[in-house]
């Protein structure tokens, strides 16, 4: 009967921790729904940081000045209810000018609920300072490059020749302060080999082979020359190779925050891309599209302090002359001055809407990638810092026109060229002349 009573109880705590970690996980749920629906519904007049005015006022605690059966009537049709002749409504309509507030008539009953529990739970929603994770730096990063290891291999290998030179002149050297080679075997104590024919075999084995120094020595000689030569050529044809550079720029931008995380298109900061030569620096304006909203990051990534990006967000403000207080603009604006990365020669003509448009689909599928900006920027959405992913050379650029094939469904090919290209690659329509990128 005590077993079967303890049984109970244990069955009992057992559901009542499964019900309460159910509850947990559909707060959650509710919290991140009700954020999501928050930042797309509602950050165009309300600041993120609910505490913050910006043209509608700060949010925080709004679940305690209002009942909640007056919220929902509001958020759905504020027109309707100040019509009704609501004192609050009214009072608060006449108070913001009479502005009027976005009706959201297809947000349902659910979603209204779930944003309602964002803002109340606002305190809750704060950023964990532990989830930045430090990179593990080590010395041996530094050996990743290539070049480097063979410079180095090159180095071990000239180092072994020179040690077997330097032994073996040694020896050279020692049999010259002796008349004759006897007396230098039989001065000579060797521990490990008693039978003397042993000792004068193992002596002269060494005699003729110091009497090839010469051709040792020219070989080192051939040998370290042409290494040289490789050498003063590799550093050459490196020249303005820029593979990796990254700089610092005036604003600490993260593609992986913007793009990554919140998946930002490439093509809607670089909207020039699709149809222009360039694809451009989008101006802060774009910037200002999300930004006149989002003053301070709220986010879970921390790459650095939340202070540093805060204080990032707020030079944006700066080059404007955007008064956030105020919500206008003021006369101090300055300009930005980025550092360009991606900097082809003068005389390298390159046009982003051709190889985007008409290459495009062949381009992600030479060069395996789910989008077109990858197969020359690398997995921008994954870096903090951008770079430059490859090294642009004009072999690099040759490759790609070798190894692409050519995309016949536009009118351009159908018009000008014979159905016996078809399923060709780029190179075999001069995509490997001179004059195609050099005119």
């Amino acid at each position: 009967m005590k077993k079967k009573k303890n049984f109970f109880y244990i069955t009992i705590m057992f559901s009542c921790l499964i019900f309460f970690k159910n509850g947990n996980t559909q707060s959650n749920k509710d919290l991140e729904n009700g954020k999501n629906l928050f930042k797309i519904n509602c950050t165009a007049c309300h600041a993120l940081d609910l505490k913050k005015k910006l043209i509608g006022p700060p949010l925080y605690g709004i679940n305690e000045k209002r009942n909640k059966e007056w919220l929902h009537k509001w958020i759905k049709n504020n027109k309707e209810l100040i019509n009704s002749g609501d004192k609050e409504a009214v009072e608060i309509y006449k108070k913001y000018n009479k502005s009027d507030m976005t009706l959201f008539p297809k947000l349902s009953t659910k979603n209204i609920d779930d944003i309602l529990y964002f803002i109340k739970n606002y305190n809750k929603n704060i950023i964990n300072k532990n989830n930045f994770k430090k990179k593990n730096y080590s010395f041996f990063n530094h050996f990743n490059d290539p070049f480097i290891k063979i410079i180095f291999l090159g180095i071990f290998l000239i180092s072994l020749i020179l040690i077997n030179f330097i032994y073996k002149l040694i020896y050279l050297l020692k049999i010259i302060k002796y008349p004759s080679i006897e007396e230098f075997i039989s001065k000579k104590k060797y521990t490990f080999i008693e039978d003397s024919f042993y000792k004068k075999k193992i002596i002269l084995f060494f005699i003729k082979k110091i009497l090839k120094l010469k051709e040792i020595i020219i070989f080192i000689q051939i040998f370290f020359s042409f290494f040289v030569i490789w050498i003063i050529w590799f550093f050459l044809m490196k020249i303005d190779v820029n593979k990796g550079y990254k700089p610092n720029q005036p604003i600490f931008f993260s593609h992986k925050i913007h793009s990554g995380i919140n998946k930002i298109h490439c093509q809607y900061c670089h909207y020039s891309s699709l149809y222009s030569k360039i694809s451009g620096i989008p101006s802060l304006n774009v910037c200002m599209n999300c930004h006149i909203s989002i003053n301070s990051y709220n986010g879970d990534y921390l790459l650095k302090k939340k202070q540093f990006i805060d204080n990032e967000i707020k030079k944006i403000y700066k080059y404007l002359g955007w008064n956030e207080e105020k919500i206008n603009f003021y006369e101090n604006k300055s300009n930005i001055k980025w550092i360009r990365i991606h900097n082809l020669p003068k005389f390298v003509n390159f046009n982003h809407s051709q190889h985007i448009i008409v290459a495009g689909k062949e381009i992600k599928k030479s060069k395996n990638v789910d989008l077109i900006c990858e197969a020359c920027h690398g997995y921008v959405q994954n870096m903090d810092k951008v770079l430059m992913f490859n090294d642009f050379t004009m072999e690099w650029c040759i490759k790609c026109h070798v190894n692409t094939n050519i995309n016949y469904n536009n009118n351009y090919y159908l018009n000008y060229y014979n159905q016996n290209y078809l399923n060709k690659k780029i190179s075999s329509l001069g995509g490997i002349e001179c004059g195609k990128c050099h005119y």
